[in-house]
């Protein structure tokens, strides 16, 4: 048995899905991450077994609009129930010098998820949870990492999942890699209204 887990980069995920959006005027917010990921076991072989799921990510409560911050709290709840492990990291204020006018502009970002994603990579092998590992991610950021846990762990496997529009050749060079579909970003979305464990349901969103 070839026990496998994935882990989400949640940001290179979404970003994939609104490049989805403006391509082909479709809208694939609602992912059932699960059940796209365990369409994928078959890549890694018949004997693929999921393991663990886990999807990073942080709420965008610096744009100050509650309604963004309800939506992904309520997607992260539905995430929650399938099984999937949710792992928030946070946005940083950072002022940044305008080449152009001089002024000081300031800009959030996003800290700490790639230093998340990689320990998350380091715990899943060196704990033996596992014996491969999905990155559904097309960051190289994670490169570094990934080469260390190659030299580490030569009996384990870490495979890349590219998001829509975010293959990337350096990352293939490392690692067995494939990409996702856009008709599995359709096919794979939770039912509307997802149904929580305690009887709850959660709407689809009207709007995004």
């Amino acid at each position: 048995m070839n026990r496998t887990s994935f882990i989400i980069d949640g940001f290179n995920l979404y970003h994939s899905i609104v490049d989805i959006q403006r391509d082909f005027h479709t809208c694939t917010k609602w992912l059932d991450i699960r059940s796209l990921c365990s369409s994928y076991l078959h890549f890694i072989g018949n004997n693929a077994k999921l393991e663990h799921l886990y999807y990073f990510s942080a709420l965008a409560t610096h744009l100050n609009d509650p309604s963004i911050v309800q939506r992904h709290q309520n997607y992260l709840e539905c995430l929650k129930a399938t099984g999937i492990n949710c792992e928030l990291s946070r946005f940083k204020p950072k002022n940044i010098d305008c080449p152009n006018c001089k002024y000081v502009i300031l800009r959030h970002e996003e800290k700490e998820t790639d230093v998340a994603i990689t320990a998350k990579l380091f715990e899943l092998l060196h704990c033996d949870m596992c014996d491969t590992v999905v990155l559904v991610t097309g960051d190289t950021d994670v490169s570094p990492a990934v080469k260390t846990c190659a030299n580490l762990f030569p009996q384990k496997t870490v495979v890349f999942a590219f998001p829509y529009k975010r293959k990337n050749k350096e990352l293939a060079k490392l690692a067995r890699s494939f990409k996702i579909s856009v008709q599995n970003y359709i096919k794979h979305q939770l039912p509307d209204p997802f149904p929580l464990p305690d009887g709850t349901t959660i709407p689809k969103p009207l709007c995004w």
